[in-house]
């Protein structure tokens, strides 16, 4: 195992154990849906197996169903399958003198063997009789275009289906252009040619802000809510280390190329187009910017990567770890320091202000049905016709189900478990 590598396990060892920490100590949370019960923690109101049984509920489901079959196949993790982990080991763990300490050692263990386990699976699909690892990697193959359609999804959410229709037809142009225009000669003879995907991302991300940002307002919601919430604000601050140390940690772990925030930019990692990598993340975190903010200020936790920006910014500083760290480190310091200012500034753009759930909402509608296509592509080169049969029957016994799985986690774990079935059934000849 060459140095590199050993790096790599360590970088990714302390990013689960630094977040372990922070979800430990209160400071932040990488699940947007915890981070609402934590006050509730925090004033007393719940006690702590409360909320670790919480943590557990609203996290487990995306760590198996989605975080590791989407990482599965690839030395990429997705952030899910190590943040929201790290909400779990930091909220099972006591936080006192000695659970802190046993929230880092756990989480870092975790974190390294995550990442090994990855790679051995990966060496053992090759062993097997039926080796459906090439079949996975389709499960991803519809999301690099159907994240396009995401802020189309948002503006019809937000704005009516009328403005979310226009979207859709320019970003569908775009892409067309794109595709047939988007290659250029220099004078000194080198080609250039434009990412399709990530371009027409970009200007569907146009669209969505230029709705959102028409809204004005004259109200100070927000403004009221610092106000309201100074000493959470406060709090935040306080822990401006702990969260800039996680920040230069996610930044480094990013400029390696070992973790992606979400699927998209996982995807084109893979196909090691980095810098549109580096685009779908910057476009991805400024919409999340108004939802981030508005929730740390009301509950005094911050989001674990922050904005998620620091992912574009490894990106960008892809295989300078040192550097990405620092740079990393001092983003999230001014994050940290800009969340009053920039949460008060939001009152002017109230459609900004908002657009984050919408944004949350529709990239869930968005990832859950191109993973459903993709589980269909992956099961179906599995075994042909079976495979469909197999990948709808899943789906819609899913939903009869008393505690259904979330849509997106039922495409990739019922394409695992045909594989696997495969398997058996080859062993005892019957496939």
């Amino acid at each position: 195992m060459n140095v590199s590598i050993v790096f790599d396990y360590i970088l990714i060892a302390l990013v689960g154990g630094v977040g372990s920490i922070l979800a430990n100590k209160g400071i932040a949370v990488f699940n947007d849906g915890l981070r609402p019960i934590m006050p509730e923690y925090l004033d007393g109101k719940i006690d702590r197996k409360e909320l670790a049984a919480t943590s557990f509920a609203v996290s487990f489901g995306l760590i198996i169903g989605f975080g590791i079959p989407v990482s599965i196949g690839s030395t990429i993790l997705v952030a899910h399958s190590i943040l929201l982990a790290a909400d779990i080991i930091g909220t099972w763990t006591p936080n006192n003198k000695w659970g802190t300490p046993l929230a880092g050692i756990i989480g870092a263990v975790y974190g390294a063997g995550i990442l090994l386990g990855l790679s051995f699976v990966v060496k053992l699909f090759k062993l097997l009789p039926v080796n459906f690892l090439d079949a996975l990697s389709l499960l991803g193959g519809p999301i690099l275009l159907a994240f396009c359609v995401f802020p189309a999804l948002a503006v019809a959410s937000q704005h009516g289906i009328k403005k979310g229709s226009t979207t859709f037809i320019i970003t569908f142009l775009a892409y067309l252009l794109v595709t047939k225009f988007g290659t250029f000669t220099l004078p000194n003879g080198m080609k250039i040619t434009l990412n399709a995907v990530g371009m027409t991302l970009l200007v569907a991300m146009i669209c969505m802000i230029y709705y959102a940002a028409k809204i004005k307002g004259t109200g100070s919601s927000n403004e009221g809510l610092v106000n309201v919430f100074s000493s959470r604000v406060e709090r935040i601050k306080k822990n401006w280390f702990w969260l800039s140390l996680m920040g230069g940690l996610i930044t480094a772990a990013s400029s390696e190329l070992i973790i992606a925030v979400d699927v998209l930019p996982q995807q084109l990692l893979v196909k090691d187009q980095v810098m549109e990598a580096a685009i779908a993340t910057f476009a991805r975190a400024i919409g999340f910017i108004p939802l981030v903010f508005s929730t740390a200020i009301v509950t005094g936790v911050y989001g674990t990567a922050g904005t998620t920006l620091i992912f574009a910014i490894g990106l960008l500083l892809k295989g300078q770890p040192i550097l990405a760290f620092i740079a990393g480190f001092f983003w999230m310091w001014i994050e940290v320091q800009a969340l009053s200012g920039t949460a008060k500034g939001l009152d002017k753009f109230p459609g900004l202000r908002d657009m984050g759930e919408h944004i949350r909402t529709s990239l869930q509608d968005t990832i859950s049905i191109a993973l459903l296509i993709g589980a269909a592509l992956a099961c179906n080169k599995m075994a042909p016709d079976i495979g469909y049969f197999w990948i709808i029957g899943a789906w819609l016994l899913n939903k009869k189900m008393k505690k259904p799985l979330v849509d997106m986690a039922v495409g990739p774990i019922a394409a695992i478990a045909l594989g696997i079935l495969l398997n058996i059934l080859r062993l005892i000849h019957l496939f």
